[in-house]
Formats: structure tokens, sequence, C-alpha cells
């Protein structure tokens, strides 16, 4: 077997032991719990704040775009600090 093949073998099975619950040992809700917090608190959060700051210096250069760039950050700024009460908002409707 050369290097590319074992490097392949090694790689799918690594993502199949991560993926797959039981060899991870982890629930499936679990895991998607443990995803959504991260994705919802750390995250989409942290996007907002980096497309605010390439808006603002796209503003500062001088870039005929710049309104519309920071129109759209801070759509991305609402949807991204207010994904933990929208998800919320969305599993309280559902129940």
């Amino acid at each position: 077997m050369n290097k590319k093949q074992l490097l392949l073998t090694l790689t799918i099975t690594a993502a199949i032991g991560v993926l797959t619950p039981d060899f991870a040992h982890a629930g499936l809700e679990t895991s998607l719990m443990g995803i959504k917090s991260k994705l919802t608190g750390v995250i989409l959060p942290l996007l907002s704040v980096i497309g605010i700051a390439i808006a603002g210096i796209s503003f500062f250069t001088g870039n005929p775009n710049a309104k519309q760039h920071i129109a759209y950050a801070i759509i991305g700024c609402i949807i991204g600090f207010g994904a933990q009460g929208i998800v919320d908002f969305i599993a309280q409707t559902v129940r």
C-alpha cells in the first residue's frame, strides 16, 4: 500500500469514528446540541464582527459599494447575534 492509499484509509477511518456517535461515545442529540451552541454562541457572532470590520475597511478605502457592504454587515450582525434567540423561538414554536 502506498502513502496515498494509507493516508486515505486513515482519513476515512477517522471520519467514520468521529461522525458515528457510537464510536465517538456521544449521542446524536448531544453532538447536535454542542454544534448548535458553538455555532450560535461563538462562530456567528465572530463572523458578524469580522463582517462589520470588512465593511468599515471598505468604507474607509472609498469603495463605491461600501454602503451596501455596511447594510449587509448590519443584517449579518442582527442574524449573528440574534441566532440563539431565533433558534429558541423556532424550537418553542415547533413544540
